[in-house]
């Protein structure tokens, strides 16, 4: 039979869903703002980081890859993504932000108040701790 979890790691659970749930509520306003669902506002702003196979995106948002060939589609109609060749194997295409794209998912991270204020009255040191702390579980190495 499995421990139950003491009062402390319950109280840390709660607070982290918490946290999660009001970070999810403004990033779907936000991107509502934009005239964006939350997955276009997501994988835009993964593509903003770097242009990346409909595959690969597809992993980081734990979906279907035909799921984000829609968003895709979605995106490149509204001229904010574009399909282009990989230069390391041309057979496959990459998903990148065009400028407007670019601008967008910038405008979208901007926007984003919920956890930045927060995190700013935290100092440096402490703000390091989290995160390590955060790294730490989620099996994320240290760096």
């Amino acid at each position: 039979m499995t421990p139950r979890p003491d009062h402390l790691t319950c109280e840390v659970v709660e607070l982290i869903g918490t946290v999660v749930a009001r970070y999810y509520e403004e990033y779907e306003n936000a991107a509502a703002e934009h005239s964006l669902t939350g997955a276009q506002a997501r994988v835009l702003g993964l593509l903003a980081h770097e242009p990346m196979p409909m595959r690969r995106i597809a992993q980081r948002l734990k979906c279907e890859p035909s799921n984000v060939t829609g968003i895709v589609d979605r995106l490149e109609t509204r001229g904010l993504v574009e399909r282009r060749p990989d230069p390391a194997d041309r057979r496959v295409k990459l998903a990148a932000p065009t400028d407007a794209g670019a601008a967008t998912a910038e405008r979208l991270r901007d926007s984003l108040d919920f956890a930045r204020e927060p995190l700013g009255e935290l100092s440096v040191t402490e703000r390091t701790l989290l995160k390590e702390l955060l790294r730490r579980m989620l099996g994320i190495a240290p760096e």
